[in-house]
């Protein structure tokens, strides 16, 4: 069941949508923030509230790849891969943030620190290898700086 802090939250971007399936994604970001991803339960709620099915949903949740259909750790790692980044390190990056963090990509560490994530592009190709903590962009980022970036999220 949605909170009435969630309920208000998702009711307040309603006016700045033509429809309520417009608000959709604005909708399971606020339930992501408050409860850290978008349950079953929870977007069977939101679908509810946006006049929408739970699959029609669902197929927006799926495309949008910022929206945590599973639980997260505490601290969310995107190591982009793309071509750019690919080009200039990308894999071993990622290696190196695997091993670093405690969490094998696609997952989250044991003690649900990081959950580590590849992503396509985070539109710092003019900084790549690039990637993301917590919403924090970090371009240019070598293997070595990687146990003092993660150093910082607790």
């Amino acid at each position: 069941m949605l909170s009435i802090e969630e309920r208000r939250e998702i009711e307040a971007e309603f006016g700045r949508y033509p429809t309520r399936q417009a608000a959709s994604v604005d909708a399971m970001k606020i339930v992501q923030r408050h409860r850290g991803w978008v349950s079953d339960e929870s977007l069977k709620d939101l679908a509810l509230l946006l006049d929408m099915t739970a699959d029609e949903l669902d197929g927006v949740a799926t495309f949008y790849n910022m929206i945590f259909r599973r639980p997260v750790g505490r601290h969310v790692i995107l190591v982009c891969n793309s071509v750019t980044c690919w080009m200039l390190g990308a894999d071993r990056l990622h290696a190196h943030t695997a091993i670093a963090s405690g969490a094998r990509s696609g997952e989250t560490s044991a003690d649900g620190r990081f959950t580590l994530l590849p992503i396509v592009c985070l539109g710092a190709c003019d900084h790549a290898p690039a990637l993301m903590i917590d919403g924090d962009l970090r371009g240019d980022v070598d293997p070595e700086q990687v146990d003092q970036l993660l150093s910082r999220y607790p």
